[in-house]
Protein backbone atom coordinates (compact mmCIF):
# COMPACT_ATOMS: atom_id res chain seq x y z
CA UNK A 1 0.00 0.00 0.00
CA UNK A 2 2.83 2.40 0.80
CA UNK A 3 4.35 1.98 -2.68
CA UNK A 4 1.15 3.31 -4.31
CA UNK A 5 1.27 6.29 -2.02
CA UNK A 6 4.85 7.05 -3.07
CA UNK A 7 3.90 6.67 -6.76
CA UNK A 8 0.98 9.11 -6.42
CA UNK A 9 3.16 11.51 -4.47
CA UNK A 10 5.82 11.46 -7.21
CA UNK A 11 3.17 11.85 -9.94
CA UNK A 12 1.72 14.84 -8.07
CA UNK A 13 5.11 16.51 -7.69
CA UNK A 14 6.04 15.93 -11.35
CA UNK A 15 2.65 17.28 -12.49
CA UNK A 16 3.01 20.33 -10.30
CA UNK A 17 6.50 21.02 -11.64
CA UNK A 18 5.26 20.64 -15.23
CA UNK A 19 2.42 23.09 -14.62
CA UNK A 20 4.81 25.56 -12.98
CA UNK A 21 7.18 25.29 -15.95
CA UNK A 22 4.29 26.02 -18.33
CA UNK A 23 3.21 29.01 -16.23
CA UNK A 24 6.74 30.40 -16.15
CA UNK A 25 6.95 30.06 -19.93
CA UNK A 26 3.57 31.74 -20.32
CA UNK A 27 4.59 34.68 -18.12
CA UNK A 28 7.82 35.02 -20.08
CA UNK A 29 5.92 35.15 -23.38
CA UNK A 30 3.49 37.71 -21.98
CA UNK A 31 6.40 39.94 -20.96
CA UNK A 32 8.00 39.61 -24.41
CA UNK A 33 4.68 40.37 -26.08
CA UNK A 34 4.19 43.44 -23.89
CA UNK A 35 7.61 44.80 -24.83
CA UNK A 36 6.93 44.17 -28.51
CA UNK A 37 3.58 45.95 -28.35
CA UNK A 38 5.21 48.93 -26.65
CA UNK A 39 7.87 49.15 -29.37
CA UNK A 40 5.23 48.86 -32.09
CA UNK A 41 3.18 51.61 -30.48
CA UNK A 42 6.22 53.89 -30.28
CA UNK A 43 6.97 53.28 -33.96
CA UNK A 44 3.39 53.81 -35.12
CA UNK A 45 2.55 56.83 -32.95
CA UNK A 46 3.83 59.46 -35.43
CA UNK A 47 1.88 57.81 -38.24
CA UNK A 48 -1.35 57.71 -36.23
CA UNK A 49 -0.86 61.35 -35.21
CA UNK A 50 -0.50 62.33 -38.87
CA UNK A 51 -3.61 60.34 -39.79
CA UNK A 52 -5.60 62.02 -37.04
CA UNK A 53 -4.48 65.47 -38.20
CA UNK A 54 -5.33 64.65 -41.83
CA UNK A 55 -8.73 63.31 -40.78
CA UNK A 56 -9.47 66.46 -38.83
CA UNK A 57 -8.33 68.62 -41.73
CA UNK A 58 -10.49 66.63 -44.17
CA UNK A 59 -13.50 67.03 -41.86
CA UNK A 60 -12.98 70.77 -41.68
CA UNK A 61 -12.62 70.93 -45.47
CA UNK A 62 -15.84 68.94 -45.92
CA UNK A 63 -17.65 71.25 -43.50
CA UNK A 64 -16.39 74.28 -45.40
CA UNK A 65 -17.61 72.82 -48.69
CA UNK A 66 -21.00 72.09 -47.12
CA UNK A 67 -21.24 75.65 -45.77
CA UNK A 68 -20.47 77.07 -49.21
CA UNK A 69 -23.14 74.93 -50.83
CA UNK A 70 -25.75 75.85 -48.25
CA UNK A 71 -24.75 79.49 -48.17
CA UNK A 72 -24.88 79.98 -51.96
CA UNK A 73 -28.69 79.95 -52.30
CA UNK A 74 -31.56 80.82 -49.99
CA UNK A 75 -33.58 77.66 -50.70
CA UNK A 76 -32.80 74.17 -51.92
CA UNK A 77 -35.45 74.28 -54.68
CA UNK A 78 -33.96 77.39 -56.29
CA UNK A 79 -30.56 75.78 -56.61
CA UNK A 80 -32.00 72.71 -58.39
CA UNK A 81 -33.79 74.58 -61.20
CA UNK A 82 -31.72 75.24 -64.30
CA UNK A 83 -30.78 78.82 -64.62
Amino acid sequence: MASWLVVWFVVGIVSTLAILACLIGLVRHVLILGRTVKQLQEELQPITDDLAKEGQRAGEHLAAIGDRRRGGSSSGAASQTPG
